[in-house]
């Protein structure tokens, strides 16, 4: 019903036609596209899974229509997409593949919350964060699951909640191993690393083998520029946990570091390989992880190497076009171009 037929109405029934008339109004306001947010996080911890290829798929016809990777925090978006019936798939190596589907039919905006769960067939002989603890009193795994719907809903005021909600968990169990982790990195969401890294060496102590807490720990330290701690708890955590390609890719940036800090080349060849062997585990482990191609070309820019440098430029750019060391890249890349074709030495 229109807004010249509502005023033509008997006031007896205006309460009615004032009702109609703002149903017409959202009908006639009604967008024609939705957006999906979501996190994708290890459920062994809870760690955010970064640089992870998240797909969004037809429900009815189960065809790819758009990717996106997860950024540092384990977070991606999809916008500009028509009203339907979704489903949102990750598919990892050395992880069980996992989907939810969504109905983007009834609302413009929809939460999407993965976790990544091992292959069964993984060896289950280390010590993993995320076994059940029998011990955990019941109130301190009230607070845990109120922690983690709040992380689920996303949003800095339900991290923030999360984080308290894991705080009491630790206060009535102090031995509760996934709510100290889970604490460390809602620090690290909330951008408290001072808090984050307390968290972190907290859950170490308690538990040696939490590897996800050491790589988180070796995020901490990068950060605050702790090369020598860095490269210790990656160490360690890759002594337990292989696998990571993460954890590869963040010790190949501390030998990267390392060997940044030499200016002679032959001083810093030990560093230079070093960093080299670990991003080229990364990239076997995860052939899109953006920022191992982008290390990958600094490595081979240091040593002249120029033409594969720019191929892994190139990758970096093809993988996150609007990353945050997008912009830098092309620079970089038309400033090569530009010292080739003068004849110019680029290394």
């Amino acid at each position: 019903m229109n807004s010249t037929r509502v005023g033509l109405l008997l006031s007896s029934i205006i309460a009615i036609a004032l009702c109609h008339f703002v149903i017409f109004g959202q009908i006639q306001t009604s967008p024609t596209t939705v957006e999906i947010h979501g996190q994708v996080r290890f459920a062994e911890g809870g760690a955010p899974a970064a640089n992870v290829v998240v797909r969004l798929e037809s429900y009815e016809g189960g065809g790819s229509i758009s990717e996106a990777f997860t950024d540092r925090l384990g977070k991606f978006r999809f916008t500009g997409i028509p009203p339907a019936q979704y489903s949102v798939r990750v598919r990892q190596s050395g992880y069980r593949d996992t989907q939810q589907t969504i109905d983007m039919t009834i609302t413009t905006s929809g939460l999407v919350m993965l976790q990544l769960l091992p292959e069964a067939s993984r060896s289950t002989s280390t010590s993993t964060v995320g076994t059940i603890d029998a011990n955990v009193p019941a109130a301190a795994q009230k607070e845990f699951d109120k922690g983690a719907a709040a992380l689920a809903e996303g949003g800095k005021d339900k991290i923030a909640f999360a984080a308290h909600c894991f705080e009491k968990a630790v206060s009535i169990y102090p031995k509760f191993v996934e709510a100290r982790l889970k604490l460390g990195t809602a620090y690290m969401d909330l951008e408290q690393w001072e808090k984050a890294q307390q968290a972190l060496l907290a859950t170490i102590e308690v538990d040696p083998k939490a590897f996800n807490a050491l790589f988180a720990l070796s995020e901490i330290y990068l950060r605050q520029n702790k090369i020598a701690d860095a490269e210790k708890v990656l160490v360690q955590g890759l002594a337990i946990q292989d696998q990571s390609y993460l954890g590869h890719l963040n010790l190949a940036r501390v030998y990267w570091e390392k060997a940044h800090a030499i200016k002679d080349l032959a001083q810093a060849k030990p560093a230079l390989e070093k960093s080299y062997e670990e991003v080229k585990r990364a990239l076997t482990l995860n052939p899109d992880l953006a920022g191992a191609h982008l290390l990958k070309g600094n490595l081979l820019l240091r040593v002249s190497r120029t033409a594969d440098a720019v191929t892994e430029f190139n990758t970096y750019l093809r993988l996150e076009p609007n990353g945050p060391f997008a912009a830098e890249t092309r620079t970089l890349i038309e400033k090569i171009k530009k010292a080739t074709a003068a004849g110019r030495p680029t290394g």
